[in-house]
């Protein structure tokens, strides 16, 4: 496995045109399937099943790929702007699970 995000993502975009999913797919149809998978996530992590741990992070990621490039986006850039938005905060997770900002 020494392929870049990028190229990854251009893999995963190339594999769903190639299946028209792009093409007849929504943006609504990802969503709700990545919705899907993110349960298939959760209850492999309740499992302790770190095989499904590892599917279900690639499906979701997967979808949200495929959303993007339906809605004309780059999930890169999506990730960017979110970082920008949170690089600068200051504070701590509490092991109650609260964030507390200075």
């Amino acid at each position: 496995m020494n392929h870049t995000y990028e190229e990854l993502e251009r893999a995963v975009v190339q594999w769903a045109n190639d299946r028209c999913i792009i093409q007849n797919g929504t943006a609504n149809s990802q969503l709700l399937k990545a919705i899907a998978e993110m349960g298939e996530l959760a209850d492999a992590f309740n499992k302790g099943d770190m095989d499904g741990i590892e599917d279900g992070v690639g499906d979701v990621l997967v979808c949200l790929i495929n959303f993007c490039e339906i809605q004309n986006l780059r999930i890169t850039e999506c990730l960017e702007l979110a970082y920008n938005e949170i690089k600068d905060r200051k504070g701590t997770l509490m092991p109650n699970g609260v964030f507390v900002k200075e």
